[in-house]
């Protein structure tokens, strides 16, 4: 057997012992191995020498380690090392920071077909890095991306459809694109897809379908969708009308902070419709809120303070949060600095 078959069977060898494959499952065991055959200049026993280094999986934890495994293999035309290596250099993870040197290594994995490589180069393109900005690139490199089932790509080509961004505007195909990802399980495309149902736009209009896949986003914990299905439920549309369960889905993603949420579930508290009427988790909710901007929950905060429903009240801090919802355009502050008897100006 020549040295050479010695390394390829090294490699096979170290792969069972990695998974347990027939053999006690053993990380140094497989580490040792690969370490034979990355030495002899077997590149995917470079590249999982470089990962095991990386995860801390049969050596001692070493970025540096894991870069220098990953550069070797990337050199002899690896694409998953120049993907990982690619990533390293943009993050600035066991190498020196350098969205140039991201660019190049993702674009030599990218041009042979490497579609997780592809995605990523499209995200350099969109975001002006290492690269001079372009939606029209980034498109094409997402498209390539998506067209082998990336889907990541896939809801990345959608929303530039979606919001023609390097691409001709198109409702349908960003629809078209949604549905492939979705499919595959990803939660941002599952949301895009039942917002698209929701609105009718590539879609007819369905408030069934928008709830189905509004849920399975939300089930995965998309705090968009959690919203969105908690504001279905609210008012009974396409699901059985329930407060109960709107308020569920409203503290899910309120707790993942959405403002939105925040402000919907401190409504429910107050008005005790799906849970038990309480001023003061109303307040606490709409301070959540109101803190992040939130115009509507700054009005109801200031509503409380000014009755002293929740809080303590307080003419001055009623006032405070109505201008600062009013400054937003929020009517209903508006009119109540009026009533205030102040001389709203902004």
């Amino acid at each position: 057997m020549t040295e050479e078959e010695d390394a390829e069977s090294a490699v096979k060898l170290a792969k069972l012992y990695y998974k347990g494959d027939g053999v006690e499952q053993s990380y140094s065991k497989a580490a040792e191995l690969f370490k034979i055959a990355a030495e002899y200049g077997i590149a995917d026993a470079q590249f999982y020498l470089g990962s095991m280094y990386m995860n801390g999986r049969g050596v001692e934890q070493s970025d540096e380690r894991a870069a220098e495994w990953y550069t070797r293999a990337a050199e002899l035309g690896q694409l998953m090392a120049q993907c990982t290596l690619g990533w390293m250099y943009k993050v600035g993870r066991g190498v020196e920071q350098s969205d140039e040197r991201a660019v190049e290594l993702y674009s030599k994995a990218a041009r042979q077909g490497d579609a997780d490589a592809q995605f990523y180069l499209g995200e350099m393109y969109m975001d002006g890095r290492g690269v001079e900005q372009s939606d029209e690139r980034a498109a094409e490199w997402y498209r390539e991306a998506a067209e082998q089932g990336q889907a990541d790509a896939q809801y990345s080509i959608g929303t530039m459809y979606m919001e023609g961004r390097g691409v001709k505007k198109s409702d349908r195909k960003a629809t078209e694109w949604f549905r492939e990802a979705a499919e595959q399980e990803d939660a941002r495309a599952q949301y895009s897809l039942g917002l698209m149902y929701e609105l009718g736009r590539g879609v007819i209009h369905s408030d069934e379908d928008a709830a189905k896949w509004y849920r399975k986003a939300a089930k995965q914990g998309d705090a968009e969708a959690q919203y969105s299905l908690g504001s279905m439920h609210a008012q009974g549309l396409g699901v059985r009308q329930s407060y109960k369960i709107a308020a569920e889905w409203f503290r899910e993603a309120a707790e993942q902070g959405h403002a939105d949420a925040q402000y919907s579930l401190g409504s429910l508290y107050e008005a005790g419709k799906g849970v038990e009427q309480s001023d003061e988790r109303a307040a606490e909710w709409y301070r959540e809120a109101a803190e992040q901007g939130q115009a509507d929950a700054q009005y109801s905060l200031g509503s409380l303070y000014e009755n002293g429903r929740g809080v303590k009240q307080s003419g001055k801090k009623a006032m405070e949060w109505y201008r600062k919802a009013a400054r937003q355009g929020n009517k209903h502050a508006k009119n109540a600095l009026k009533n205030f008897g102040q001389i709203y100006s902004i």
